[in-house]
């Protein structure tokens, strides 16, 4: 009663809230919209030119995050100062962000953003990698969700992608410096390369893209949760298009969710109303594959929800593995696995969690990682991850699981081998199943609560008994607790319940579309009349004089009942049975049995008359009318059975004693030759089933024996094929230990190759006929600025520090005159190098390319140049001893002439 009387309570205290919402303005973006920007690397330069073209008055606050020596002190600010008439002050602790100025992070601090206000932290990492930016946009995005902006400038490394990832997934938008426009263009090409960008200039034109899409935002905020008919039709259209371009059908998509999405894409494109914005899609089919990308959403990383990790490590898996056998694979599936950060968590958290039980039974887990995007499932299958996943991955984890390499990191063989990608629709294409563990995590928030009922029964099919379910923190089982049981409840974790679930209540596949929104559903409802006095009554008749009836399929299964049937079915003793031969009176079952088995043979129509119930002193009797449904199409192929009961006829009124004697008499009379016409109705249909039966065995053995010559005709091409299969087998092994020894061949000259070039200290590059980068050295590293990325990129958009503008002319030379070019050209920093440029020539002697190399000469040009200055030094000496013996010959001279003289006086 208690329960009961609190019902009312509570539906009143829903109400009110309800009420309470609708009258409670919408949220407004906040007053003093921010905007993040990270730099690094030539990044003043960028923040100058961005700064600069900012307009007056432009209402947002600009926060700078930077890479800074921590040792040092910033002088960002008063350079900064300089390119605009904002104010630029260096961020001190719990900063209150004020409109039209510009914050720069201090040295040695992380920064964070609450409701408005800065706040630093001293990092956890005083020296290494330190990732302040992707701090700070994460912090953005809980902070502003969908009014964030983050903005990425010239800068090395890949800072900043992963609080993009953040930023996008609540919505907000993604600015990226155009990497030919960046002094150094990694940090923008990883956030474009992992397609988060949404606009992509020049630091110059970034502001003026930003103020277009702000101005659009105050328009689209309007729209409420309930979205208008026209919203709605809008919608349904763009769902119509995304269908036609992608196959996929959003039509169960969280409808605000969506609509969030599309209003990103409109503000993007300047686009008012989503009329237009269906007009621009169906006119720019490359703005639906962009729309389809932003729809799936694919952000996640390593160990999300570290505390479910945690619990799914010491309380999941030690369950699963109890009592496991040695040996045994468990399977696991995850689905939405986006670029493939989840599933290798999983595979991680497994091998840690069979080490610290230091299980020796050689248990394997065989994970499948599913998603609906084919490009994330391609970057997932190569298991390459940037440098900045050390926000989120261990050292020890980082050590153990992955390998290092220039630019970032790439998952070992081990963990490789534990997982299988496969792109798949979680609601159209089937399931997995025989799981022990299933992991959906932060799918099912993107879709309608309709959609999530259909799909928990669907998680419990596919599970083991004892499997484990993983959801995201904001997702959870609902009414489905009879299915599933906590684990761990705060963080998402349950078992699947040893409930019998019936498969009537399982959709393959999952989807179900609607003919109308849930909200129309309601607006239709509250518009239905109120029932009317004659529907009613029509209600009353029917449950009270219509007969009783049953719904069976052609094995007599019940499928449907109609009215009380209990005088003429019962449940048989035993095991449950839904049969209606099984649950057939004694004295009905034959005839019904009968009748039945005639209109599977023949359809139509089958009535049989005053079939007693009871013992022979009873009057009740029934009517049993048996039918093949054709119409309506849904029931055809249905069985109707409806039962009427009626009294017993006696032959004569029972008046007297000989009347009745008689009228037993007939009764008796009445009741064996009814009993004989059913007997002989059985026979007549028994001998027809036989000839039936046997027309069919005869028909049967002769397709059996034309069977039997087929299978052993095929059973002769088996036995050659196999024949042939083993010799081809034992040529594909012969193949494939050819094949094995020229890679560890070649593997090997490789390494060679690699350790040649490097140990002889010249710089060396390799391009193609084009000049494309195809290889290079690490010692060309310090004369050119090479990172990974650049193999494949022409020569000509790198940074070099050679004073040697000929280059390409020389290249060009070389490729066409095939004569090798040598010079020796300086540095920028003064460095000397004899540039030697040759043709590339292949095996068959045929022009691939060229080769360049660059020796250092700066120690014999020093050399040179001292040998210069000691040449020049002995040579001004040697003049001067010149010039002075000259002189002292010319004195000598003149003292010989004077000697003469002198006699010839005295």
């Amino acid at each position: 009663m208690k329960k009961s009387a609190s019902i009312p309570a509570r539906k009143r205290t829903i109400k009110a809230a309800a009420s309470a919402l609708r009258k409670t303005p919408p949220k407004k973006a906040p007053a003093c919209p921010i905007v993040g920007i990270g730099a690094s690397a030539g990044g003043l330069e960028a923040l100058v030119q961005f700064l600069g073209h900012v307009p007056m008055n432009s209402g947002m606050a600009y926060v700078i995050v930077q890479h800074l020596d921590p040792t040092q002190k910033g002088m960002m600010p008063e350079l900064l100062q300089r390119a605009t008439t904002m104010k630029v002050m260096q961020v001190a602790d719990r900063t209150k962000v004020q409109p039209d100025c510009v914050y720069v992070i201090p040295p040695n601090s992380d920064m964070s953003v609450l409701r408005g206000v800065l706040h630093l932290l001293i990092p956890v990492e005083s020296r290494g990698l330190r990732l302040p930016i992707d701090f700070f946009f994460r912090s953005l995005a809980e902070d502003l969700r969908e009014q964030s902006v983050g903005i990425i400038l010239s800068g090395m490394g890949s800072d900043g992608t992963l609080g993009l990832r953040a930023i996008k997934e609540k919505a907000g938008i993604v600015l990226v410096q155009d990497p030919t426009s960046a002094k150094f263009d990694a940090m923008p090409r990883s956030v474009i390369d992992a397609g988060l960008a949404d606009i992509v200039a020049s630091a110059e034109d970034l502001p003026d893209k930003l103020m277009a899409y702000r101005r659009y935002l105050p328009h689209l905020a309007k729209a409420e949760l309930h979205l208008e008919e026209k919203v709605q039709s809008a919608l349904e259209k763009i769902v119509i298009l995304l269908r036609a371009h992608s196959g996929h059908d959003f039509t169960l998509y969280r409808r605000s969710t969506l609509y969030r999405r599309v209003e990103r894409r409109m503000g993007i494109h300047h686009v008012g109303k989503i009329s237009g914005y269906v007009r621009y899609l169906q006119e720019n089919p490359q703005e639906l594959g962009i729309l389809f990308k932003e729809l799936l959403i694919g952000v996640t990383n390593f160990f999300r929800d570290k505390t479910a990790w945690e619990q799914m490590a010491t309380k999941a898996l030690p369950l699963l593995l109890k009592d496991r056998p040695a040996g045994s694979i468990l399977r696991a599936w995850v689905a939405g696995c986006s670029t493939g950060e989840e599933a290798y968590s999983l595979a991680m958290v497994f091998k840690e969690t069979l080490k610290h039980l230091k299980s020796t039974d050689n248990i394997s887990l065989q994970i499948y990682a599913t998603d609906l995007d084919k490009d994330a499932i391609d970057k997932a299958r190569l298991g390459i991850f940037p440098e900045n996943i050390v926000a989120d991955v261990s050292p020890a984890r980082l050590t153990r699981f992955f390998v290092k390499e220039e630019g970032g990191y790439r998952v070992n063989k081990e963990i490789r081998s534990m997982v299988v990608f496969a792109p798949q629709n979680l609601i159209m294409d089937p399931p997995f199943t025989k799981l022990d563990i299933l992991s959906c995590r932060n799918l099912l928030i993107y879709l309608t609560p309709e959609l999530q009922r259909k799909l928990f029964p669907l998680f419990h099919y596919s599970l083991n008994p004892g499997g484990v379910l993983f959801l995201g923190s904001a997702e959870s089982i609902g009414s489905f607790t009879h299915l599933f049981t906590a684990l761990a409840l705060k963080e998402r974790i349950f078992q699947r319940n040893e409930t019998a679930m019936p498969g009537s209540h399982l959709d393959f596949p999952a989807v179900y579309v609607p003919a109308h929104t849930s909200r129309q559903e309601s607006q239709l409802a509250a518009r239905l009349p109120i029932p009317s006095l004659q529907s009613l009554a029509d209600q009353m008749l029917q449950k009270r004089y219509a007969p009783s009836a049953v719904l069976v399929n052609h094995h007599g299964d019940i499928l449907y009942i109609s009215g009380k049937t209990g005088k003429f079915l019962e449940p048989a003793a035993g095991k449950a049975n839904w049969n209606v031969i099984a649950m057939a009176h004694d004295g009905l079952r034959n005839e019904l049995s009968s009748a039945l088995q005639k209109v599977i043979r023949k359809k139509g129509t089958v009535t049989v008359h005053g079939i007693k119930l009871g013992p022979q002193a009873d009057t009740r009797a029934v009517d049993i009318m048996v039918e093949a449904v054709e119409e309506p199409k849904e029931l055809f192929g249905r069985i109707l059975i409806v039962f009427t009961e009626t009294a017993v006829r006696a032959g004569l009124e029972p008046g007297t004693e000989k009347g009745k004697a008689t009228g037993t008499s007939g009764a008796r009379q009445r009741e064996l030759q009814n009993e004989l016409k059913h007997a002989r109705d059985e026979v007549q249909a028994g001998r027809e089933e036989m000839q039936t039966s046997q027309e069919e065995l005869k028909s049967m053995n002769e397709e059996l024996q034309s069977t039997n010559e087929e299978l052993q005709s095929t059973n002769e091409e088996i036995m050659t094929s196999k024949e042939e299969m083993q010799s081809l087998n034992e040529e594909l092994q012969t193949v494939n230990a050819e094949l094995q020894a020229k890679l560890d061949e070649l593997s090997g000259t490789n390494n060679d190759m690699k350790n040649l070039l490097n140990s002889t200290d010249i710089a060396t590059v390799f391009l193609d006929n084009d000049l494309h980068v195809r290889r290079f050295t690490l010692q060309a590293k310090t004369i050119i600025k090479f990172i990974a990325t650049d193999v494949g990129r022409p020569i000509t958009d790198l940074a070099s520090d050679l004073l040697y503008p000929g280059l390409v002319k020389d290249t060009h030379e070389v490729l066409r005159t095939l004569v090798f070019s040598e010079r020796a050209i300086a540095t920028q920093n003064g460095r000397w190098f004899t540039v030697r440029i040759m043709p590339y020539r292949t095996v068959d002697n045929r022009i691939d390319g060229v080769v360049i190399t660059f020796a250092d000469i700066t120690a014999a040009k020093k050399v040179e140049a001292g040998l210069r200055e000691q040449h020049r030094q002995m040579t001004e000496h040697a003049d001067e001893q010149n010039i002075a013996l000259g002189k002292a010959l010319g004195k000598a001279k003149g003292s010989r002439a004077a000697a003469p003289r002198k006699k010839s006086k005295s």
